[in-house]
């Protein structure tokens, strides 16, 4: 027999388990991108500007979805558009990667899909946004 569902004090169920998963991916994340893209930046700027920028800009998605999944939670039309940019982000930052091989000479968060993260940039957003799309239509959205 399994235990019931974790409920509010008026009673409904709250089932926020794969939100908070998502929510601690989301924060190692933005930990991850600002510690790397910051060591960038001063260490060796004039090296891979582009590259080094576009690490900023991961780093500053991670940190805008953290905290909207955390303040704003699973309904919020603004955590679904911060996915989107950060899906295209990944996409642009990982076809740019590829094609002009010259503007990255030093790895990015995004670079070549997030393959120096295990794909896991590419995945995150998806899987953040079919969450979001399954939960937000059985409510009201911000």
């Amino acid at each position: 027999m399994s235990a019931p569902a974790p409920t509010t004090d008026a009673g409904r169920r709250t089932g926020r388990g794969f939100e908070t998963v998502l929510i601690a991916v989301y924060g190692i994340f933005a930990l991850s991108a600002t510690a790397r893209s910051l060591v960038q930046v001063m260490r060796d700027f004039d090296f891979a500007p582009v590259a080094y920028s576009l690490s900023l800009l991961a780093a500053a998605t991670y940190i805008a979805v953290t905290i909207s999944l955390v303040g704003r939670g699973r309904r919020a039309s603004l955590t679904r558009l911060l996915c989107l940019l950060e899906l295209a982000g990944v996409v642009i930052v990982g076809t740019l990667s590829l094609v002009r091989p010259e503007l990255f000479p030093d790895g990015t968060v995004w670079g070549a899909y997030g393959l120096d993260y295990g794909l896991v940039p590419l995945l995150l957003p998806l899987i953040a946004l079919l969450y979001l799309s399954r939960t937000t239509s059985k409510g009201p959205q911000d």
